[in-house]
């Protein structure tokens, strides 16, 4: 059953691959799965056999040899009736019970050792799919993977292991169980075929239950996991905003509508827990019922017998109620695969990659930039049909030049950026290195070499001498605290009690913005980019902490390629060349003073910050 299920060739889903490529590998612990359940229903087998033949010799007179004349199914075993032969009554039934015992140790045995199969084989899928789920996560396109929220994909980082281990352990336990009633039904065959139709009643009414329950549980199932991911999502979000719901005084509200979400996850859950409860307690009842009504029938059955009724009716009680017992682990695994599925197909869902963007693997390596970036005609379009981002962009970025863009929030910069760091693809147009495409470029060889430094600073929680040399693997301690001297954050490093040692805490929480700030640009220094993307990285920075950022640039960009956004004007007065944007497109370029001789909206922004007075404070949003 289990090689069946795995080796099905309609499932064609990502897990269901997943799991038959490791079967493949891992067929030695398939094999003894399927040993062990086929062990533990001939043990089965076997041990109701000899309950039924303990019964005939106890009910044999027990006074004197046993005669083994009287018990036919004993006899028709040659060498079974040679052991028996001129043995006592009594002694006959404490060796049948000790074979039972000893067919039940094996049994026992069977199902430890298959269980332990079992679970090697799930933990081993499991481990291979977690890896497979972080790896697609990071091969997705940035624009593919910033379509998912975070709470989703760690809730399907965590749910999707633990749903195919579910899965595996159900297509054991089925195999198991469907062997064991083959057994029942085979044993209640041989002692009646009349018999057999209390079995198919029992059979049929727990199929009826099954065709009432198993929509309902796949429909709620199907709502639990929308309300769990839609939680998950919600507290994540919640735990990274912690400073803005301190901030803004909402963190009541934001307790609440979690509240609400998890009363909502109970209450499913609850009518989930009462669906899945109906199958147990029908099942145990139906039985004796039955038992009932079949035990006088059983009278006129097995009365006509020599041997007797009490062994066939005592094995035919032992048989079905096993037979139900059996048949309703059966129902219980068919509810629980049901609810699992819904989390199955988000799983697979997740890992069909026939909706989703992969980052290119495919390329010329990148060595060094020796001439210049530009941008010819490029159009960038997030969403397909609405109004572009970007249009017609025109920017040459020359070798060992400071570049700088300017404009209103949402006129283009960042995109621009973006689409320099590799994170999106232009539209229409190209942007080439040196003449290359850079769609022809190996995108992980080219990321090596640029360096981005943005207002929104990520910082792991490791140590500072960690932050500053991640990307760059290998880097001494000696360029470690050169990259910070650079960045003009040696000082306070030196200041703190460990130090480069210091741990800097979640996201960097322990340190300044100011500090953070420092922290990045240490570590773009320390990788010697060829083209550094300074992303508004002093904008929110108070008057010292950006002037000692950006003494640091000053120094950084005299021998290096530099594209800097800004919104304050002063900070971009000795570029090379400045670019105006405006709704997605260039309106104005040139230096500081051409721009200002032009007389259009950059002169215009700068007029109002010399007569406010205030450059530091006023910028290209005023």
């Amino acid at each position: 059953m289990i090689t069946k299920v795995l080796r099905s060739s309609r499932d064609q889903t990502p897990s269901s691959q997943l799991i038959r490529q490791t079967a493949k590998k891992e067929w030695k612990l398939i094999s003894i799965t399927f040993f062990c359940s086929l062990l533990q229903a001939a043990a089965e087998g076997l041990t109701l056999g000899v309950m039924f033949l303990a019964v005939q010799v106890l009910s044999t007179p027990t006074a004197g040899t046993l005669s083994i004349s009287k018990l036919p199914y004993l006899n028709a075993i040659p060498k079974l009736a040679d052991i028996f032969h001129g043995i006592t009554t009594f002694q006959a039934f404490t060796w049948l019970l000790s074979i039972a015992v000893i067919l039940k140790l094996i049994q026992g045995f069977a199902m430890y050792l298959g269980s332990i199969a079992t679970g090697y084989f799930a933990n081993r899928v499991s481990r291979q799919l977690k890896s497979q789920l972080h790896r697609q996560i990071l091969n997705y396109s940035f624009s593919c993977a910033s379509r998912y929220r975070i709470g989703e994909l760690q809730y399907v980082n965590g749910s999707g292991p633990q749903a195919v281990i579910s899965e595996i352990n159900t297509y054991s336990s089925l195999t198991t169980t469907i062997l064991l009633m083959v057994t029942y039904l085979t044993v209640l065959l041989r002692l009646s075929p009349w018999l057999l139709v209390a079995a198919f009643l029992l059979g049929g009414t727990s199929t009826l239950i099954q065709r009432v329950l198993l929509p309902k549980v796949g429909e709620n199932a199907k709502e639990t996991t929308e309300i769990s991911k839609s939680l998950s999502s919600r507290m994540t979000e919640n735990i990274q905003g912690l400073r803005l719901l301190h901030t803004s005084g909402f963190l009541e509200e934001a307790a609440q509508e979690v509240e609400r979400q998890t009363y909502k996850l109970e209450q499913t859950a609850r009518r989930q827990v009462r669906l899945l409860s109906v199958n147990g307690p029908i099942t145990m009842v139906l039985p004796i019922i039955m038992i009932t009504i079949i035990a006088w029938l059983s009278i006129l059955i097995f009365g006509q017998k020599s041997t007797g009724i009490l062994p066939s009716l005592v094995t035919f009680v032992i048989a079905l109620q096993r037979l139900n017992s059996t048949i309703g682990t059966f129902s219980d695994i068919l509810l629980r695969k049901k609810s699992n599925a819904v989390l199955l197909a988000l799983l697979n869902k997740f890992l069909n990659p026939q909706d989703k963007e992969f980052r290119p693997r495919d390329g010329l390596p990148f060595q060094h930039l020796c001439h210049e970036i530009r941008l010819q005609d490029v159009d960038l379009y997030y969403v397909p049909g609405q109004s572009p981002s970007l249009e017609a962009i025109n920017i040459v970025i020359p070798h060992g030049h400071t570049i700088a863009l300017v404009g209103s929030s949402g006129a283009g910069k960042s995109s621009i950026a973006d689409l320099l760091a590799g994170l999106y693809q232009p539209t229409h147009g190209e942007i080439t290195i040196d003449g290359t495409d850079l769609r022809g470029i190996d995108l992980t060889s080219w990321q090596k070499r640029i360096g981005v430094v943005s207002q929104d600073t990520f910082l792991f929680n490791a140590s500072i001498a960690d932050n500053i040399s991640f990307g760059t693997p290998g880097a001494s301690m000696k360029a470690i605290q050169s990259a910070a001297q650079q960045a003009q954050a040696a000082g306070f490093i030196d200041k703190l009690p460990e130090g480069y040692d210091t741990l800097v805490g979640e996201r960097g929480y322990r340190l300044s913005g100011g500090q953070r700030q420092r922290i990045s640009l240490a570590r773009a220094i320390l990788r010697d980019p060829d083209l550094l993307i300074l992303d508004e990285a002093t904008s929110a920075l108070d008057t010292e902490s950006e002037r000692l950022v950006q003494e640091a640039i000053d120094r950084f960009e005299r021998k290096h390629t530099i594209l800097v956004i800004a919104h304050r004007l002063s900070t971009i007065v000795g570029a090379d060349r400045i670019y105006v944007l405006d709704q997605g497109r260039v309106i104005e370029q040139g230096n500081h003073n051409q721009l200002l001789q032009l007389g259009g909206r950059y002169a215009r922004l700068w007029r109002q910050q010399v007569k406010a007075g205030k450059h530091d404070t006023v910028s290209i949003e005023s």
